[in-house]
């Protein structure tokens, strides 16, 4: 028994994850949680979602390659037998990493895709689920950010007001995860009592990487402080608490 089995032998709940999570290369943990996500009686659409919405298609490509070493078989294809419709159709173009590099701005592309995204949500009497897909799932990200500003100016919507009217469900969940892993939005909303998977949304993350994590916080958020929120949230201050502020290097 090594000493990560030792550790999940003799810690529990919260905690556990966490000093799991630290302790596993990157991409391991998140293969890690996407076979747990998959396997068994439910499937964890949020863990699927956050975690393959927010990795870049090298990341990705890592993780699709760590996860079949690990237990023999392709997470695409276990994606596909876990899930179904747009959802499903939407996680697996994601997967197969093909996102366009960033390059040079095409504007008349930009006003072409903006105009796509348009008739296929609010001009169009139900939606084009696949255009959503197609565009998100493929294009540079320097890109589809041209293309939601485009499409405030077209619609006078911002992109998630449509995704939230036209979609519903996982695809909704999946199509605004996207968007806000595009904005480059670092840090997860801040909802009442999140879990492991939330504060753990881009990690493990490793010490010269942790010192960053306040500072974006900083910048994205209203609270003053990570330490300070992670004090509301887990007022305890038990050895979970401990720990995630230990990750924050002190009050910032």
């Amino acid at each position: 028994m090594d000493l990560l089995d030792d550790l999940k032998s003799e810690l529990t709940g919260k905690f556990e994850k966490l000093i799991v999570a630290l302790m596993k290369p990157s991409r391991l943990y998140d293969a890690y949680e996407l076979k747990h996500a998959l396997k068994g009686a439910g499937t964890d659409e949020k863990v699927l979602t956050e975690i393959i919405a927010s990795r870049t298609p090298e990341e990705l490509r890592a993780i699709k390659e760590v996860y079949e070493e690990e237990y023999g078989s392709s997470l695409e294809d276990d994606v596909v037998g876990d899930t179904s419709g747009y959802y499903q159709r939407m996680l697996v173009v994601l997967l197969q990493a093909n996102r366009d590099p960033d390059a040079g701005i095409d504007e008349a592309q930009v006003e072409q895709d903006a105009q796509a995204l348009f008739q296929a949500g609010e001009l169009k009497w139900g939606t084009d689920e696949e255009k959503f897909i197609t565009i998100f799932g493929t294009r540079s990200v320097s890109h589809l950010r041209k293309v939601f500003d485009k499409y405030m100016t077209i619609s006078g919507f911002q992109i998630e007001e449509t995704i939230d009217r036209e979609t519903s469900g996982n695809l909704e969940q999946l199509l605004l995860a996207v968007v806000k892993s595009i904005r480059s939005i670092s840090l997860p909303p801040l909802e009442p009592g999140p879990d492991i998977h939330t504060l753990h949304s881009e990690g493990p993350w490793y010490p010269s990487e942790l010192n960053l994590i306040p500072l974006e916080f900083r910048k994205n958020c209203a609270i003053p402080s990570l330490y300070s929120m992670i004090k509301v949230i887990e007022p305890s201050l038990n050895m979970f608490g401990e720990a995630l502020l230990l990750c924050c290097g002190g009050e910032d």
